[in-house]
């Protein structure tokens, strides 16, 4: 399964990143280019442990059931995927900023490797090894990336 520890995906996914612009057409969702960026770049945090989520009661409930049926393929993400309230980007953002930082976290967590993984609990899935946050972080990029056909 494709994971940010594989070699070259951390490239692939920042030269993907590096193709969109401010008027990129957005496929799906409510998200501008810029927010979108800062929104992935937020989910890296939670995947770092700089940004801890709480649980949500949902999560509790199916999140276990859910997770192998979502970590256990290449199929990307559902359009529509609920999202963690803390990982909604209202303001509007620059989108050169927001790809930087997103850019140098998606470095930080594939040169990181396994030790760079927090320990905390995915607020839906809850606990992850570091091989699920690979996975997670990846889909998760692939997913907000195709949105704006990068």
């Amino acid at each position: 399964m494709k994971n940010l520890f594989e070699s070259g995906r951390a490239e692939e996914l920042k030269a993907r990143a590096a193709l969109l612009m401010p008027d990129s057409p957005r496929l799906w969702g409510r998200m501008s280019v810029a927010q979108a960026m800062a929104h992935c770049a937020a989910g890296m945090e939670m995947a770092t442990g700089d940004l801890l989520v709480p649980r949500v009661l949902i999560g509790r409930l199916i999140g276990g059931f859910v997770k192998p049926k979502v970590l256990g393929d290449d199929e990307p993400f559902r359009r529509g995927s609920p999202t963690a309230k803390k990982l909604v980007i209202a303001d509007e953002r620059e989108l050169d900023k927001e790809r930087v930082r997103l850019c140098a976290l998606i470095d930080r967590f594939a040169t990181a490797g396994p030790a760079g993984c927090t320990q905390h609990p995915h607020s839906f899935f809850g606990p992850l090894t570091p091989e699920e946050w690979a996975i997670l972080t990846y889909k998760h990029l692939d997913h907000h990336l195709r949105q704006f056909g990068g």
